[in-house]
């Protein structure tokens, strides 16, 4: 059935029997597997495996030695050492290019996919005639029937991804299965300009439910994630920008509990020039400028975009002091609360009592006392989602959009 799937692979370059190295100057080309005698077998540090034998010197390995790069090229598997070098290779070739790497997730942060079996009554009409679907539906809604789905690609996508490669090595990471990623790589790049074989599925992870840079062939210091899942970057949360979920479909809404509307049920979608793509564009490209700031005296390859990353974040939330109230259990350390933490990673100062010097309480209920001494001070009084919403957006929100009702029950 997937046999029209087709992946181009790159050139693996191996230690002393180079070709080119999985870098942004790859064209696509097959890979060279080179297996064959060698005067060196006793000394060869088998930096590759293909296969079950070493792709330099051509001996019999263990096919469990390395770490598998299977998106690269079936029954590939790298040795540490030489992932490092690549990995040091390729970030100079992404430095002389002014260059970062990008990785992108898939579901709710590119598009939203359904079955057609989750279709709601209210979404029939999505599976009208395409002539007959709104002018904004015409181009980004896909009907794949061979795999009874239909995807939704997120408003600015497009655009998105002609900005951001000219900045950006990219790879698209997916805890789907392969087949479906290449599916949907090929309506996000229908010309294969953007990703090439770097698309990186369930079965290359390393760790179970888990997703990690060991599958990257980019040094953790230049690399970007888009997500809209945290916890599956255990190791790599600096690396990550999290994206506000992209729930198109009706089941994409009930699957995370939401009792509320789809766009699709609302016959509405996110906006193309301030929806979630277009905002964390111009995010993406004040962290390129920021890394690659010719002012700065240090060298290229001693940067961390991760260090970016905290100092761009911090500037949210700057000068706004914040006291929480009926906000986390009573029993709880404040400190300890994810709020609160999210808070200061945007620059906020947090304390746990009222001073003139506090900007914002953040409640859940307008009645306690801290809320009504925000008001009759004439301090902002928000709700907790004023917080998130900022911390999505990468910008401070209007706090008049996050206003805090009084408790029913209390």
């Amino acid at each position: 059935m997937f046999a029209h799937c087709r992946v181009k692979r790159r050139k693996i370059e191996l230690s002393e029997g180079s070709t080119n190295p999985p870098s942004s100057s790859c064209q696509g080309e097959p890979a060279q597997i080179l297996v064959g005698s060698s005067s060196e077998n006793d000394t060869c540090l088998h930096p590759g495996v293909y296969a079950g034998m070493c792709m330099k010197c051509g001996q019999k390995m263990d096919d469990e030695s390395g770490v598998a790069f299977g998106y690269i090229h079936k029954n590939l598997r790298l040795a540490n050492d030489e992932i490092t070098r690549l990995r040091d290779k390729d970030l100079k070739n992404l430095l002389r290019h002014r260059k970062l790497c990008l990785v992108l997730d898939l579901d709710h942060t590119l598009l939203n996919s359904a079955r057609f079996s989750d279709i709601t009554t209210e979404e029939g009409y999505l599976n009208g005639q395409r002539d007959a679907l709104p002018d904004t539906l015409k181009s980004s809604l896909f009907r794949l029937d061979w795999m009874h789905m239909m995807t939704k690609l997120r408003p600015f996508v497009h655009n998105f991804l002609k900005e951001a490669s000219n900045l950006f090595e990219m790879y698209i990471y997916t805890m789907g299965e392969r087949p479906y990623a290449l599916e949907m790589a090929k309506l996000l790049d229908p010309g294969d300009t953007y990703f090439n074989s770097k698309i990186i599925a369930q079965g290359d992870c390393t760790q179970k439910y888990q997703k990690g840079l060991d599958v990257v062939l980019g040094q953790e210091n230049a690399v970007v994630i888009l997500d809209d899942t945290e916890a599956v970057w255990g190791k790599h949360k600096e690396n990550l920008i999290l994206m506000e979920r992209y729930h198109f479909f009706a089941s994409s809404c009930k699957h995370f509990g939401y009792n509320c509307k789809s766009l699709s049920e609302l016959r509405s979608d996110e906006s193309e020039t301030d929806g979630a793509l277009a905002t964390v564009l111009k995010i993406l490209q004040r962290i390129h400028s920021l890394f690659f700031d010719q002012e700065r005296k240090d060298n290229l390859e001693d940067r961390d975009v991760r260090q970016v990353l905290k100092t761009v974040r911090k500037e949210i939330l700057k000068g706004c002091k914040v006291v929480f109230t009926r906000v986390f259990p009573t029993s709880f350390p404040a400190e300890d609360h994810n709020l609160w933490k999210m808070a200061e990673k945007l620059g906020a100062t947090c304390s746990l009592e009222l001073d003139p010097s506090v900007t914002h309480v953040v409640s859940m209920d307008a009645g306690t006392d801290k809320s009504r001494w925000a008001l009759q001070e004439k301090k902002f009084l928000v709700h907790p989602r004023w917080i998130e919403a900022s911390n999505y957006m990468w910008r401070k929100q209007t706090e008049e959009d996050f206003p805090v009702s009084q408790a029913k029950n209390k």
